[in-house]
Formats: structure tokens, C-alpha cells, sequence
């Protein structure tokens, strides 16, 4: 049997988190137990510090956090292995320590051979060189001769598609353009092990089917390995030979990609659900209820399929004009949905009681990754402003079919206008006495 070219052997790597003290004036409440805890806790990881020849700061309270945790897992010659897992998993630190960016706190990783690697949009790339200029470095970065680079010159600008500003800095390329040319580097220029993370998203939809395209002919074509990390499931499914899975900083499972898959799937978040702290007692109009109907009802919800999102809206006393309106955001707080319900065919909260709203989505399609909501409830125009709620019933998109749409892969946040929403879905109301 051949000598795996991935050994990954009980890895780990600890984060220490410092947290700086309250400022003055905004200091919580603190029983004297927390205090000798903590003391406790600051003296054992400052003994273990010491003990390890490392420094850790004074005056502020330490937390450990194992990103990864007694990792281990062989990737063979040719095997292409889908890395997967939900954000904060340990993914990216363990293709970091793969391509020896960092190191680990335990266990050992042995490579064979030379590791290409593309771990975000730019890498190895400096701002002020011109895109044949950072051709050459980021080749020389991977360890090739200016040789090979040069014989791999014009496929590498073919593949990217930058011929026209191969020689403007690339501080003024796009973000599409810049992973472009990263990875056209990376792939072409052979190296032996190719890790891959999620930032083929940020190109277009044909450039996407290229760099599957190029990884299925690196793997089965050039029999070289390659390690992905995408959460596109159609991408994982179509390529890779096996997949891990990540949960916590361990492996959860490492086999067959649809043993994986459905394993990720089937262990996803809570209910995407909100339910008030307010007692019955509480006057003001509020919303009593929320809930995010995914397609699966873990809070994980396929790219194109229908959503469903009901609102319990809990008024003691009628609503003159009861307005309300909710976002849904994605992890930058951008707004990729605003949907209000200020149509004069559409009225809630005229009767005491509760009113119930439903927003239905036909074929939701925004970008994968985890998102929530924000909801506003008002008495326009300049009326009163009831209740504002943000961050709440969180759940992720992740992409199952075989089509790969420009609508759920820009890298921007796709924002519905308020007509063009309302068309989309159907809005309903009903009163709940």
C-alpha cells in the first residue's frame, strides 16, 4: 500500500482569547465566586504558559479556545476530499496548518510533495505589483523556478481572462478578478497538493464551472490531490472522492460523500424560531412569535427551494395603522431582503388580539451562509415605534443541485426592492381572537 501523501496525526491548535476589562463606568455585576474563578482559571494558563516558554499578557481575564481537537484523518495520491462542516467548525484552521501558515498546538501533519494553496481572495498576492508581476511572486511563493513559471505563463493569463490589465496594479483588480488570477496560479502551476477554501464564490457563475472544470482534470486527469472546502454540496458531491466532516474542531465523520452530506444536513441548527419574554400582561404591541420555515427543520434551508416566514403579532388594543417590516441579513449585517407590509389592501391589528402575517418565498436564492432576521413594528407616518428586534431565528443556506445560478453566488448581498418583493411572494393575514 503507497504512503498517504495527507497524514494528519491528533491535531489540535488552541486560540488563547483575552478579554479586556469593563470600563469604568460600565461594570457588571460580579459575585465574589466568578472572581476566584477566574483568578483560578488566569493562574493555571499563566503556570502552563510559563511551563510552554509562552507569554501571556497581564490584567486581563483568558479563555482557551480549541479550534481544532485531536484531528486525524490520510488523504492518498489523486483522492480530491471535501472538507465540510458550519461556520466555526475548524475548516480554515486546518487548511491553514496544511499549508503551513500556522502551526498547531498538538499532533503533526506530514505532507509529500509541494502544497498550492488558495485560502482566500489574494493570497500571496502584494497590492502595488502588476498582475504579471504577482505571477512570478506568488509562483515563487509556491516554490517554483521562474522556469516553470514562465513556461506556464500564457495559460495561466488565458485561464484568468486578465490579459487586458496584466499590467495594472493589482490593488485596482475586483475581487472577481483577483481570485481569478490566484487561482489560475495555484492550479497551474502543478503542485502536488492543491487546498482549496470557499472563495470561488466570489467569481461568476462560468468562471466557477472552470475551476471545477480545472480541479477535476488536476485530481483525475494529473492524478494530483485535492482538498476542498466549499459549502456548494452540489460542488462536493460532483467532486470529491470521500468527504470530512467537521464538528467542534473534531471529525464527526470521515467516508462516503453522501454518508457526509447527509449527516451535515441532518445536524443543523435549532428551529429557526423567536418567541417573546414579554408576559400576557404586556401592553405594547409586540411580536409574540416568530418562526423561519426551512426545508429542513433544523434551520438549514436548500438554495431555490420556498420559505416560508410567520409572524405573531400581539396587540392588546386595535392598531390605527399598524406598519411592519423585516429584513433578512446575512452575517455582515447587510440587508439581503426588506419586505414592508404598507399596501392599502394589506392591514393587520384593526381588532384587539393577535394577528398573524405570512411572507412566502416561491424560490428563495441568496448567497450561501448563515443569515437572520430584523423586524420593525410602527405606527407610521411618525407614529409610534412599537417594537425593534434584530438577530434573531438564525439559519444558513447550502446549495444541493447541480446548477450552479448567478443568483446565490455574487458576492454582494442580493437586495429585493419593495415592489419587486411583494410580487415575489404572497403576503396573507389573518386575526387571531
Amino acid at each position: 500500500m503507497s504512503e498517504p501523501v495527507i497524514a494528519v496525526e491528533n491535531l489540535s491548535k488552541r486560540y488563547v482569547v483575552e478579554h479586556k476589562p469593563d470600563r469604568q463606568g460600565y461594570k457588571r455585576y460580579t459575585a465574589l465566586r466568578d472572581v476566584v474563578g477566574q483568578e483560578l482559571r488566569n493562574f493555571a494558563l499563566k503556570a502552563v504558559g510559563v511551563a510552554r516558554r509562552r507569554h501571556v499578557p497581564q490584567g486581563r481575564e483568558i479563555e482557551e479556545f480549541w479550534a481544532l481537537k485531536d484531528v486525524s484523518f490520510e488523504v492518498k495520491e489523486g483522492e480530491v476530499v471535501g472538507i465540510i462542516g458550519r461556520n466555526g467548525a475548524g475548516k480554515s484552521t486546518l487548511l491553514k496548518i496544511l499549508s503551513r501558515i500556522t502551526e498547531p498546538t498538538e499532533g503533526r501533519v506530514r505532507l509529500r510533495g509541494r502544497v498550492g494553496s488558495l485560502l482566500e481572495v489574494g493570497t500571496g498576492f502584494h497590492p502595488e505589483l502588476t498582475g504579471r508581476e504577482n505571477i512570478f511572486l506568488n509562483g515563487a511563493i509556491l516554490g517554483m523556478t521562474r522556469r516553470e513559471i514562465a513556461r506556464k505563463f500564457d495559460e495561466i493569463v488565458a485561464f484568468a481572462e486578465v490579459e487586458r490589465f496584466l499590467d495594472t496594479p493589482v490593488k485596482r483588480y475586483s475581487s472577481g478578478m483577483y481570485v481569478r488570477l490566484a487561482f489560475a496560479v495555484a492550479a497551474h502551476l502543478e503542485p502536488d497538493i492543491l487546498v482549496v477554501d470557499e472563495v470561488l464564490a466570489v467569481g461568476d457563475a462560468e468562471f466557477q464551472q472552470k475551476c471545477l472544470g480545472k480541479m477535476n482534470e488536476v485530481s483525475r486527469g494529473q492524478g494530483r490531490t485535492v482538498l476542498f472546502v466549499s459549502h456548494n454540496m452540489a460542488a462536493i458531491a460532483e467532486l470529491a472522492d470521500r468527504a470530512v466532516l467537521l464538528e467542534i474542531g473534531s471529525v464527526a465523520i470521515d467516508g462516503s460523500v453522501p454518508d457526509a452530506l447527509s449527516a451535515y444536513l441532518s445536524k443543523g441548527g435549532e428551529r429557526a424560531v423567536y418567541v417573546t419574554s414579554h408576559g400576557e400582561e404586556y401592553e405594547a404591541p409586540h411580536l409574540a412569535r416568530v418562526e423561519v420555515l426551512t426545508s429542513d427543520p433544523t434551520g438549514t434551508h436548500h438554495f431555490g427551494e420556498p420559505l416560508e416566514v410567520k409572524f405573531r403579532i400581539r396587540h392588546r388594543k386595535p392598531l390605527q395603522r399598524g406598519c411592519f417590516s423585516f429584513q433578512i441579513a446575512n452575517q455582515q449585517q447587510q440587508p439581503a431582503i426588506h419586505a414592508w407590509a404598507l399596501y392599502p389592501s394589506f392591514v393587520f391589528g384593526r381588532t384587539s388580539g393577535e394577528s398573524l402575517l405570512v411572507c412566502r418565498f416561491p424560490n428563495l436564492r441568496l448567497n450561501v451562509g448563515r443569515y437572520h432576521l430584523r423586524t420593525h413594528l410602527t405606527e407610521p407616518p411618525g407614529g409610534a415605534r412599537y417594537e425593534q428586534l434584530d438577530m434573531i431565528c438564525p439559519f444558513e443556506i447550502v446549495r444541493l443541485d447541480q446548477s450552479i445560478s448567478s443568483w446565490g453566488y455574487q458576492p454582494s448581498s442580493c437586495v429585493y426592492h419593495e415592489q419587486h418583493f411583494w410580487d415575489t411572494i404572497d403576503a396573507t393575514t389573518e386575526t387571531v381572537p
